[in-house]
C-alpha cells in the first residue's frame, strides 16, 4: 500500500516539467542507455519508455523505428522529443500494456518502478510485449514522491530496492536471471550526487 491511495490521475493531472534526479545521475543513465540500446537509426527497432514524461534521458540524437512513451500526463508526453508515439495510461488502475506481444526490443522505466502498485502484473506484461531476447531495464535512485511510492520502497534502502526489483523479474517469470549495475556518478571531493542503479533482465529466447 501507499500513504496516498487517492486517484493517481488526479495527482499527475498537472504537468511537471522538472527532472527527478540530478544532472550527474541523468548523465550516468544516458551513458547506460548508450551502451545497452541497439545502434541508433535502425528502423526495425522498437523501444518502450514506460512511465514516461517530457524527457527520456536517451542519448542525444538517438532514433529508432518506433519509440513509444507510456505515461500519465499527455502534455508532458507531447513535449518529449524522443518519442515517435505515446499513450496515456494509469498502470496502477490497469496494468495491461496496450501493445501486441513480441513488439519491443527494449523496455525502460526511469525512476518510476517504485510507484507501481501491481508490479508483478506489469512485469508479466513487459515480458509479453518484449521480443524474445529483448531487454527490460529498470533504473532508480533514492528520490521519489514518498506519498505515492509503495510502502515496501519507502521503508527500505537502496540495496533492498535492488532485491525488490530483482524479485519482480524473478516472480513474473519468463526472464533470464536479473542483474544489477551501480551506475552512481562519483560525487567529487566536495559534492554529492544522487545514487543511480539499474536492474535489468532479458526475456527468455
Amino acid at each position: 500500500r501507499r500513504y496516498d491511495e487517492t486517484n493517481d490521475g488526479m495527482f499527475y493531472s498537472q504537468p511537471r516539467f522538472v527532472t527527478h534526479i540530478d544532472d550527474k545521475a541523468i548523465a550516468a543513465l544516458t551513458r547506460y542507455y548508450s551502451e545497452a540500446f541497439p545502434p541508433s537509426g535502425q528502423q526495425d527497432v522498437a523501444i518502450l519508455d514506460m512511465c514516461s514524461s517530457w524527457i527520456s534521458h536517451f542519448p542525444e540524437g538517438y532514433t529508432a523505428g518506433r519509440v513509444c512513451g507510456l505515461g500519465m500526463n499527455e502534455e508532458e508526453l507531447q513535449r518529449n522529443p524522443a518519442l515517435t508515439e505515446y499513450a496515456v495510461k494509469d498502470l496502477n488502475a490497469n496494468p495491461l500494456l496496450p501493445y501486441e506481444a513480441d513488439t519491443f526490443d527494449v523496455i525502460v522505466n526511469a525512476v518510476s518502478v517504485d510507484y507501481l502498485n501491481k508490479p508483478l502484473q506489469v512485469f508479466q506484461e513487459m515480458q509479453r510485449c518484449l521480443k524474445p531476447g529483448g531487454l527490460a531495464a529498470m533504473s532508480f535512485s533514492n528520490r521519489c514522491f514518498p506519498t505515492k511510492a509503495v510502502s515496501i520502497w519507502t521503508s527500505t534502502g537502496d540495496m533492498d530496492h535492488v532485491f525488490i526489483v530483482g524479485s519482480y523479474f524473478h516472480y513474473a517469470g519468463g526472464f533470464e536471471e536479473p542483474r544489477c549495475l551501480d551506475i552512481s556518478p562519483k560525487p567529487g571531493l566536495f559534492g554529492r550526487t544522487d545514487p543511480m542503479y539499474v536492474v535489468f533482465a532479458r526475456k527468455l529466447a
